[in-house]
């Protein structure tokens, strides 16, 4: 069967090369298009791309001509890592003349209307693509760090309820794009702020854990307090948990309900779909980023030190990947997951 076309918007940055990485030899989807802003426009992917994936860039799309945003595309599907400075009105114009738009970017993540979809958690939420009232959609992803605070919240909210959390992140580098932080700022030192990045831990972990309501998603009535900071680490966010439970759990009991987690990607075989979306390691000293990174192809909520708080009820610590399942990644599931629901066409 031939593959679904399929666009990159913003195919230059940090998040767009992470989906042409993560795409090539997808199973269904192929790159067809690339799409940037006006400096990159009418060269070829290879001159404007300064390519920074650990694996080569792809000899057919390096001789690809990039697009200017304002080019007609003919791929049905397009996946979003353009700049949150400018992705809301190309978005929403993209899903006008009909596209599916799978976007990474920030900027409709808390529309009423938009989809804030981690698949093994809320796919239903899905649904609110009917209300859109557009020719084509928009469906969107999580923060990369509310990704993995979410995805640990979500089995432990139906199992015992979750009521507060408090979390501290230690984020990487990768998270802030290309150049990113200076290195004389983040070497040897600890950033204790990331612009806009606890605002958003809290209010999307609700609304990815609420429940669909017709046209809107009601918000979880869960009180979640971040506090974010950049570190010196490559790749990988690490988050230090402490949760207060509606029904008191012991640690062993909070260790197999997140071991036992399964959702619609897992039982469906998506391709993209880690066999355990979160894998729960016993050693004292784990999970760590520089070894417990491409757990599960980089697509897994990492967690550890499972134990009882003795202010709330029980604290862990979480680690993910976060430019793979905390952006382009969890994107690319996000449009198997609709492929698989029926709400977009092969």
């Amino acid at each position: 069967m031939p593959k679904m076309p399929v666009a990159v918007l913003g195919a230059t940055g940090t998040v767009g090369q992470k989906f042409i990485s993560l795409l090539e030899g997808h199973p269904t989807f192929e790159v067809r298009e690339l799409v940037a802003s006006e400096r990159s426009a009418g060269r070829t992917y290879g001159e404007a791309c300064h390519w920074k994936q650990e694996s080569p860039i792809p000899a057919a799309l390096a001789a690809a001509v990039v697009k200017p945003t304002d080019a007609p595309l003919a791929s049905p599907v397009l996946f979003s890592g353009l700049d949150s400075s400018v992705a809301g009105p190309l978005e929403a114009e993209y899903a006008a003349r009909g596209h599916t738009v799978i976007s990474n970017s920030k900027n409709h993540r808390m529309d009423a209307t938009v989809p804030l979809v981690i698949p093994e958690i809320n796919h239903d939420h899905l649904a609110l693509v009917e209300q859109q009232h557009c020719a084509g959609a928009i469906v969107t992803n999580s923060n990369c760090s509310t990704m993995f605070l979410a995805m640990v919240l979500a089995p432990l909210h139906r199992a015992f309820g979750v009521e507060l959390v408090q979390v501290t992140t230690m984020q990487a580098v990768s998270g802030a794009g290309y150049p990113g932080v200076p290195s004389l700022d983040v070497l040897g030192n600890v950033i204790p702020f990331i612009g806009g990045e606890e605002e958003k831990m809290e209010s999307e972990t609700q609304k990815i854990l609420g429940t669909l309501e017709g046209d809107h998603v009601e918000p979880a009535a869960i009180r979640i307090s971040a506090q974010c900071n950049r570190v010196a680490v490559l790749d990988g966010h690490t988050e230090a948990v402490s949760i207060k439970l509606t029904r008191r759990a012991a640690a062993e009991q909070v260790a197999e309900v997140l071991r036992n987690f399964r959702g619609l990607p897992q039982e469906a075989g998506l391709p993209s779909a880690p066999e355990r979306p979160i894998v729960v390691l016993d050693r004292p000293d784990r999970p760590q980023p520089a070894r417990d990174l491409w757990l599960e192809k980089g697509m897994a909520a990492v967690v550890g030190r499972i134990r009882e708080c003795p202010v709330l009820d029980i604290k862990m610590v979480v680690m993910g990947h976060n430019t793979v399942r905390g952006t382009a990644g969890a994107a690319i599931l996000n449009a198997e997951t609709m492929l698989h629901k029926g709400l977009i066409a092969p």
